[in-house]
């Protein structure tokens, strides 16, 4: 009896031995086409974070606006009249909805890699990782790059009508084309239209980010570990930061960045009491 319990136990030993040791690795060492993902990662969190920008605008000409028509409305008559027409009520909502536009297409992708969209977990919460990883990969494959990859075309024809109607003969690219409907509202639609094209297009590179980090997750080495956008590795489930401490990037660098520089501690701890 002793023999086999040594005997099984020797396997067990020679089995942990025989498999892979698990490597880390920060956004400065991925290798091949991690590398790319990382990329397109960081090109989308600053088009995102750029985006958000647009919420400051929006709520600040918001408030005047609701301010000033209940409120001072025959002051905002006299501003229109001998100041400019931007004090304008309709100019003012025409430039809400541009600013609301520019804010939700350029985070839609800056959302999705950091995981703060609204998810329906009816599955994949009750499921294991890999099985976690198949559906993130089979969604971005079949539905989200497709699907944007369509919406794209659709929004670069609307844009393209829009820069192209009401253009004479002799109008420069950037004048001319669609303008309000209101004789008082703003012109240049196209150029608020293709915000719509760039935003979607910054969308697919989010959709491809993850979907060649998906793509290595479950078809290349097994002890590789580095940081995921819309999973997490077996051993950290539970313990994603989520909620504001996860939106509060202020005091944070890159939060990519200190996650890396924490499990690299927490490495060189775990070897120091091997040691």
């Amino acid at each position: 009896m002793t023999n086999v319990n040594q005997s099984a136990s020797d396997a067990a030993l020679g089995t942990e031995a025989s498999s892979p040791e698990i490597q880390y690795f920060s956004p400065d060492q991925l290798p091949g086409i991690l590398r790319v993902s990382e990329a397109l990662r960081r090109f989308v969190d600053r088009v995102g974070r750029f985006g958000a920008w647009f919420a400051m605008p929006l709520v600040l000409i918001t408030a005047y606006d609701v301010f000033v028509r209940k409120t001072l409305s025959t002051q905002q008559i006299w501003l229109v009249e001998n100041v400019s027409p931007i004090f304008g009520s309709t100019l003012l909502q025409e430039l809400e909805w541009h600013s609301h536009t520019v804010l939700i297409t350029l985070v839609l992708g800056f959302g999705y890699i950091w995981n703060t969209h609204v998810r329906v977990d009816l599955v994949r919460e009750r499921v294991g990782f890999r099985n976690r990883a198949w559906l993130e990969f089979i969604g971005l494959t079949i539905f989200l790059i497709p699907y944007t990859c369509v919406v794209v075309y659709y929004a670069a024809v609307y844009a393209y009508d829009s820069w192209a109607i009401n253009r004479p003969a002799g109008c420069a690219w950037w004048q001319c084309g669609e303008i309000s409907a209101s004789l008082v509202g703003l012109s240049h639609r196209w150029i608020i239209k293709t915000v719509l094209v760039f935003g979607l297009g910054v969308t697919i590179l989010a959709g491809i980010s993850v979907w060649l980090q998906t793509a290595v997750v479950l078809f290349g080495p097994k002890h590789w570990r580095y940081d995921l956008m819309t999973l997490e590795w077996p051993e950290d489930l539970g313990k994603s930061v989520e909620g504001k401490e996860r939106l509060d990037l202020n005091t944070l660098v890159d939060q990519v960045e200190e996650r890396a520089r924490l499990r690299r501690e927490k490495e060189a701890a775990d070897q120091a009491a091997g040691a």
